[in-house]
Order: C-alpha cells, then structure tokens, then sequence
C-alpha cells in the first residue's frame, strides 16, 4: 500500500512519542531518514512544478491557434507592408506562411523595426520570431537563437545608371563627396560606419525609400543586400547594382527568435530542410529573381 509523505511522517512522529523504550540510536537514524525523505519530495516536487509551468513554445502557439511574426516591412522583395492595404508580401512573408502550415495554425504579422528588432524579439509574448532580411551572425547568437539559413546575401550598393563605372571598389565609396545612404539600426548602417569612414553619411528612416532618392539625386549609393537590390533594378530603370556578383560580405538570412524556444526552432529548421530537399525553397528563390544557394 502507498503512503504519502504526510502519512509516512505522522507514523514516524507516533513512533517518537509512544515508543520511549527504542535506543536513542535508533531515533536517531529514523530522524536522519525522514528528513532526506522530505528534502527528496520538496526536490521532486519542485521538478514537477517547473515542468508544468514551463509550456513548451509549441503548445502555446496551437492553443493559441495563430503564429505571431515580427517584422519590418520595409524589405522588398522579403517583407513589405503595403501601405494602401496593410497586406504583407514578400519571400520571407512566405517563408513564414509555411512555417505556420507545418504548425496547423493561421499567421499574423506584428510590426517591429531595425533599431527595435533585438528587443522585440527578446520581449515574450511580442511575437514567437522575426523573419525578413535577418542576417546570421555571432553577435546576435550571444543573446539570441537563429535557424539554420534558407537565403544567401551579402553587402552590395544600388546608385544611378549612369554613374554605375564610378564604384568599383571600397575606396571609391569612401570619400567625402560620396553620399552614402543607409537605413537606422541594422547591418547595413554598421557596415557603412565601419567600412565607409570618409564618406558623406546620410542615415534615413525609410529603408524603401531610399533606392528612389539615390535615383532622384538625394543620395549617390545606398548600401544594400544582393537579395534586396535586384528588385529595386528591375523596377527602376534609373538604378544599378554594379557590383551585384563581388558582394563585399558574404552570409546567410535566417528566422531570429529568443533564446528558450528550442522546439519551435527545432521545427523551424525542419522545415527548412524539407523545403530544401523538395524544392519549395528553390521555387521561392525563383519567384522573387533571387540566386539560389544552396
């Protein structure tokens, strides 16, 4: 037959007052016994209670019923926000949208920014993760965790048409009569500041807008991605991207998420490797004019 350990205590407290003949000796380890068989109960217990409280990720986002998804919006092709409409679209938006049917739930969209997006991201119950242009890189595994990358980028510039001989390299970028313009708080206003000294820094607050101010004369060159800086050529014939096959920098763009999530990442990555073992990835890549590689 069980005892609990409140039962277990009371018949061990009865055999203390009642028994006085025991030897003290033998009080003595009962005494011994039953404390380390309470400190052993408080211990599983309080396993218990942790294991319960903590919710795994998963099971919050189904019982919730919706994927909540940081980003900026500001990222074409990879996540824009229509003005007009307030719809999404881009190939991190769809990245997102399969994510959520490996899931069996519904996805929606919160706003965040460059400047903003550690914190976001770090602040439970924003959002599960981030997706856009997100590049890998150690500093933000220190404090956060990323998938395993789906998109290949790289710093690259976008200037005028007829000024595309101009920039051949770094040292042509960085002089003084060189305005360079880059968006607040991400990689790319890091990779100017550190790389681009002597240039003319011009920090503007609308990463979309700033492809058509370098075309309108505003600014000489914006530095960009490889994966954003196609689109822009495409659709304005006043831009170039010279140096589009010689990025200055070469990595990855992956979903960013707090640390403690380990099985939403974990089906993150899943799916990520099946769309790249069926092809799904490759067929983004191809609907957007992105290089696959992988």
């Amino acid at each position: 037959m069980d005892l609990s350990i409140s039962q277990i205590f009371t018949t061990f407290r009865h055999l203390f007052r009642t028994q006085t003949c025991q030897d003290r000796a033998m009080k003595r380890y009962l005494k011994i016994f039953l404390s380390a068989l309470i400190l052993c109960s408080v211990a599983v217990g309080c396993g218990l209670q942790k294991r319960v409280s903590s919710t795994p990720t998963l099971d919050k986002i189904q019982k919730r019923g919706t994927l909540l998804v940081g980003t900026t919006g500001d990222y074409r092709p990879l996540s824009y926000k229509e003005p007009e409409t307030g719809d999404y679209w881009g190939f991190g938006i769809d990245m997102a949208g399969e994510i959520a049917g490996a899931l069996g739930v519904s996805v929606s969209y919160v706003p965040t920014s460059w400047p903003t997006l550690s914190a976001d991201v770090q602040t439970p119950e924003l959002f599960d993760f981030a997706i856009g242009g997100i590049t890998i890189t150690d500093a933000r595994l220190q404090s956060m965790d990323m998938s395993e990358g789906y998109l290949c980028n790289g710093k690259t510039i976008l200037c005028r048409k007829e000024e595309a001989d101009k920039y051949k390299s770094l040292e042509d970028l960085d002089k003084p009569e060189v305005r360079v313009m880059v968006n607040p708080g991400g990689l790319n206003e890091k990779f100017a500041r550190e790389n681009l000294p002597s240039c003319t820094l011009i920090v503007f607050e609308k990463n979309e807008e700033i492809p058509s101010k370098v075309a309108a004369g505003e600014a000489d060159v914006m530095i960009t991605e490889i994966t954003e800086a196609p689109w822009y050529v495409q659709n304005d014939t006043r831009l170039a991207a010279p140096l589009l096959g010689t990025p200055f920098t070469r990595g990855q763009i992956g979903v960013l998420m707090r640390k403690g999530q380990e099985d939403l990442l974990k089906k993150v990555n899943a799916k990520i490797q099946e769309m790249k073992s069926d092809g799904k990835l490759k067929g983004l890549h191809d609907k957007y004019g992105l290089v696959y590689g992988f």
